[in-house]
């Protein structure tokens, strides 16, 4: 029997039970079949809130920049300045007053302007000589640091081989160092602050620093970020995973007055830079001696 005749004849006996336990006569079987009841309206459940975007400012294709909250756990007011560079649109190029034809520090900006490029940021720490950097630090034609220190996270790009992603940190908790560096030309180590599993690994502390970091998100871009205000850096990684960035991995490159970014694009260009500990009192950009600079891709065939 069809689903459809078997309801009408179960209806029908439903029908016949109740008129006759109402000592009523059956009324005659209708000669057609009703048409069923339409069924009743879904219930809509409350509304699925959007994930959170950040409110970025497209400067050219490729460049967009951002400044968000710092971390609310802090009094101090400021704000965290983010540039976010496709590598699909951009070269990253690690520039050095230790190598040839060089020979003296520079702010970002000036970097910026003598590469062509449209981002530039510190590096990494350096030592006393103002050329040399604390950890390693290498390009495919030069060699400011051999040394490998104790620091967790290691910026690598430049690939030598295909099928790799062409910028990432790597996590020497997570992989091991060899293993990238065969197969990148630019590496450039220091101090991890978001591990390969996306934890906060600076350990908190009141000590507090003006900061510029490099990061990578979930698509693969790079992350410029710079914070003026002194905050504790435990608690500015924390405002960066809360932030809507994407951010899964980043590194500490500089602290104090000497941090700094520079970007330009779409006829604009900010400069940030960073202050001292405990006096907000520093009014300029200072020279330094090694940057990661961002520099538009030329076009095929030029």
């Amino acid at each position: 029997m069809q689903v459809g005749s078997l309801a009408a004849a179960l209806g029908q006996a439903l029908v016949l039970a109740a008129s006759a336990a109402k000592g009523q006569a059956a009324p005659a079987t209708p000669a057609a079949k009703a048409a069923p009841a339409p069924a009743p309206a879904a219930v809509a459940g409350p509304p699925v809130p959007a994930a959170p975007q950040a409110p970025w400012k497209i400067l050219e294709p490729g460049l967009e920049l951002v400044e968000l909250d710092g971390p609310p756990s802090d009094a101090a007011e400021g704000r965290i300045t983010v540039v976010r560079v496709d590598p699909a649109r951009f070269d990253l190029r690690l520039l050095a007053a230790s190598a040839p034809g060089e020979g003296q520090t520079r702010t970002a900006r000036a970097w910026a302007y003598r590469a062509g490029a449209s981002v530039a940021i510190n590096a990494a720490m350096y030592q006393e000589d103002y050329r040399t950097s604390v950890s390693l630090m290498r390009s495919a034609d030069h060699v400011n640091q051999r040394r490998l220190s104790k620091d967790k996270a290691v910026l690598a790009f430049d690939p030598l081989v295909s099928g790799v992603p062409v910028v990432r940190i790597v996590d020497r908790d997570c992989e091991r160092l060899e293993d990238a560096a065969a197969r990148y030309a630019t590496l450039v180590q220091s101090i991890r602050m978001i591990s390969c599993d996306r934890k906060n690994v600076w350990a908190p502390s009141e000590r507090r620093y003006s900061a510029a970091a490099i990061g990578v998100d979930r698509a693969g871009r790079v992350l410029f970020i710079h914070a003026r205000t002194p905050w504790p850096i435990h608690d500015l990684v924390d405002a960066l995973l809360a932030a809507p960035l994407d951010l899964v991995q980043a590194m500490y490159v500089e602290g104090g007055p000497e941090a700094q970014l520079f970007v330009r694009g779409g006829g604009k260009e900010l400069e940030r830079f960073g202050t001292f500990e405990n006096a907000d009192t520093n009014a300029r950009a200072w020279p330094v001696p090694n940057v990661i600079a961002a520099v538009p891709k030329k076009p095929p065939g030029k």
